[in-house]
């Protein structure tokens, strides 16, 4: 699938930067918190238009693959669960995988993330991704030095065939500063239904600021490339990091609105003849209001 990408600015790109910063990324400075009744008025939008590219997708035939990564916290499964929260999961396929197995560890890297590449009208959504090398796995010694340089030097190349391929690319990083970081962690130690969010490994990335922030500055500057540009997404306020990442999603692909054929539903068949409902015993759930 062909499609004209914007420019960039590289002023903004991101780099190792000299002074001490809480975050590893150039952000902004946020305006005030999004309102709920305008962040849901735009969602509900932008849900729509998500629709009209569900369809368009359908019917084209295209292949996405959208990369999500991040820091722990910043907001990544928000997004992409308000991201397929009104289209088919079956166009939408969203793939988190789990830690690879011993079998898997004897593939090549990039082999059991290839499995799950979209067919022609899927959009595949990776919650994190091939990128685990240059992160997790670097920070906490599960790939050797030597190990992420390879990856580091192949991930551009391996990206242009994907994209030579047919399949659009668009990879994006959620960003919250420390302080941020801080609060969202503490939420889910306090909060039963965030609990299940903390791992091990989320309490290790919380000590280890400083050194994810400089593997993702250095991922970030070497994987960045015309055909599979990084986009970062600040996420110091979820609704506004929503709506953002979704509009520009929206925008990097060529869709348009194609006609609906609406269906005319006709008339229901009769009763047949002599059938009535069965008087028997049903287990019914309790009216509780």
């Amino acid at each position: 699938m062909s499609k004209k990408r914007k420019k960039h600015d590289k002023s903004e790109e991101l780099a190792m930067r000299d002074e001490p910063a809480a975050s590893a990324i150039v952000e902004p400075k946020a305006a005030r918190k999004l309102a709920k009744k305008h962040y849901e008025k735009e969602l509900e939008r932008l849900q729509i238009e998500l629709a009209y590219l569900q369809d368009w997708v359908k019917r084209t035939g295209a292949r996405i693959i959208v990369v999500f990564e991040g820091r722990d916290a910043a907001g990544k499964g928000g997004v992409i669960k308000t991201l397929t929260a009104r289209v088919s999961p079956r166009v939408f396929r969203v793939t988190a995988l789990p830690a690879p197995s011993d079998r898997e560890k004897t593939q090549l890297f990039f082999q059991r993330y290839m499995e799950h590449f979209p067919a022609a009208g899927e959009i595949v959504i990776f919650d994190r991704s091939w990128y685990n090398r240059a992160g997790v796995d670097r920070v906490m010694g599960f790939a050797s030095p030597e190990k992420v340089e390879h990856f580091l030097r192949l991930a551009g190349p391996i990206e242009k065939t994907i994209v030579d391929g047919g399949i659009a690319l668009i990879k994006y990083f959620l960003d919250v500063d420390m302080d941020e970081q801080d609060k969202r962690f503490r939420e889910r130690i306090d909060n039963p239904m965030k609990q299940w969010k903390l791992s091990p490994m989320d309490i290790e990335s919380y000590r280890k600021w400083w050194d994810y922030s400089k593997a993702y500055d250095e991922m970030i500057s070497r994987t960045d490339s015309e055909w599979a540009p990084w986009w970062v997404v600040p996420s110091n306020d979820k609704r506004r990091a929503r709506i953002n990442c979704i509009s520009h999603f929206l925008s990097q692909i060529p869709y348009e609105k194609l006609p609906f054929d609406k269906p005319k539903l006709g008339k229901r068949d009769k009763r047949p003849s002599g059938y009535k409902e069965s008087g028997m015993a049903r287990n019914i759930v309790p009216d509780v209001f």
